[in-house]
C-alpha cells in the first residue's frame, strides 16, 4: 500500500499544466501574489487590481481611483484583505498604493521622489517591513525601505552601478526577500547581469556577476528564486529575442556569492519569472514563449506549455497562478503522464 501511494504521488508529480481562468479584464497583467489555496491577488495596466477568494473560480476586479493611466507591475500581498501595489514609470508615475479592506479603499503611501527614477520591484518581509527597487539614480541602483507599513520610506545605498545597468519590472521577481531581513535583486542591460544581496534589510549590499546574457539593453536577469538560504536560480535572457535559450539561466549553491550555468537543457527561451515549489520539489519558469519545469535543481528543464505568461506565484503545491497579456490568468494543475 505504501509503495502504491508513493508511485501515485510520483506519477502525479511528473506532469503539470496551466488551467485557464476568467479574469474579467483585457489588460496586461504582470503582478501576482498567492496567499493560500483560496486567496490570491493580481495587478496590471490601466490601474487594474484583481483578487480571488475561492481558489480562482471567480475573480473580482477594479481600478485604483486616480490611477487609470498607471501600470501596476508589482504587488505585495500580505493577506486576503491587504495588498500593496507598485506602478512603474518615470518620476512620480512610480508609486505605491495600499488597501486593507480587499480593494474597497486605496491609499497612496509612496511616490518616487527622483525625477529620473523608475521603480522595478516591491516586496515585504512582514506587515511593516518592505523594500522598493528602482533603476540607477546618481550612479547607484535605487533602494527604499519602510519599517512602518509604508508610512515612511528611507533611501538605501548600493554598490556603484555599471554603465547602463538597471532592473526589469517584468514580474516583480527581479527583487525578492527571504526570512526577516534577507534580500536579493538581479540586474540587466548591456554589460550587466549581476545579483545584489543584502542580509540586513537593505542597509548594505554585496554584488556578484552571473553568466546570464547581457549583450543588449533588453538582456539580463528578470527573476530570482531561492529554495533555501543557499540554493537559488536566476532566469532571464533577452526579451527582444524570446525564443533564444542561450545564457538565460544561472544557478547558485552558496547564497548568491557565485553563479554558474546549468549542465543540461536550459529553459526554452526568454523567461521573466521563476519560482520554487517545495511540496513538488520543482522549479517552474515562465515567459512570453512558454513555461518550463526542473526537478534537479535547475540543471535540466522541460517545456510543458507554449503560452505567454509574465509572472507567477505559489502559496502551495496546488495553489499557484500565472498571469499574462490580455488579462490571462491560469492555475497550476498537476497531472499523471
Amino acid at each position: 500500500m505504501r509503495l502504491a501511494i508513493l508511485l501515485l504521488f510520483t506519477g502525479l508529480a511528473c506532469g503539470q499544466t496551466w488551467a485557464p481562468e476568467d479574469s474579467g479584464v483585457n489588460v496586461s497583467l504582470r503582478g501576482v501574489g498567492a496567499i493560500s489555496r483560496k486567496a490570491a491577488w493580481a495587478s496590471g495596466a490601466g490601474g487594474t487590481w484583481l483578487r480571488t477568494g475561492d481558489g480562482g473560480a471567480t475573480w473580482t476586479h477594479g481600478q485604483v481611483p486616480g490611477a487609470g493611466k498607471l501600470d501596476f507591475r508589482a504587488l505585495a500581498a500580505l493577506d486576503s484583505r491587504t495588498v500593496y501595489l507598485m506602478s512603474i514609470g518615470p518620476g512620480d508615475q512610480s508609486r505605491v498604493y495600499e488597501t486593507d479592506d480587499a480593494g474597497g479603499d486605496w491609499k497612496l503611501v509612496f511616490t518616487n521622489p527622483d525625477a529620473q527614477g523608475f521603480f522595478d520591484g516591491l516586496q515585504f518581509w512582514d506587515s511593516r517591513h518592505g523594500i522598493v527597487l528602482g533603476d540607477a539614480v546618481g550612479g547607484r541602483m535605487t533602494i527604499f525601505t519602510t519599517a512602518d507599513g509604508g508610512a515612511h520610506w528611507t533611501r538605501g545605498k548600493t554598490p556603484p552601478a555599471l554603465e547602463g545597468e538597471g532592473a526589469f519590472a517584468a514580474s516583480n521577481t527581479s527583487l525578492i526577500v527571504r526570512g526577516k531581513k534577507e534580500s536579493w535583486f538581479g540586474t540587466g542591460g548591456k554589460g550587466a547581469a549581476r545579483v545584489f544581496h543584502s542580509k540586513d534589510g537593505g542597509k548594505s549590499w554585496t554584488v556578484a556577476t552571473t553568466p546570464v546574457r547581457h549583450d543588449s539593453a533588453g538582456a539580463g536577469i528578470f527573476s530570482l528564486a531561492f529554495a533555501d538560504a543557499l540554493h537559488g536560480i536566476a532566469v532571464g535572457g533577452d526579451y527582444n529575442k524570446p525564443g533564444v535559450s542561450d545564457h538565460n539561466i544561472a544557478i547558485t549553491a552558496d547564497g548568491g556569492l557565485s553563479w554558474s550555468e546549468p549542465s543540461g537543457a536550459a529553459p526554452g527561451g526568454y523567461r521573466s519569472a521563476v519560482v520554487y515549489v517545495p511540496e513538488a520539489r520543482a522549479w517552474i519558469a515562465t515567459g512570453t514563449s512558454g513555461s518550463d519545469v526542473s526537478r534537479d535543481g535547475g540543471q535540466t528543464w522541460r517545456t510543458f506549455d507554449s503560452g505567454a505568461f509574465n509572472a507567477l506565484a505559489f502559496a502551495a503545491r496546488d495553489a499557484g497562478w500565472a498571469v499574462g497579456p490580455k488579462g490571462r490568468i491560469a492555475a497550476i494543475r498537476w497531472t499523471a503522464r
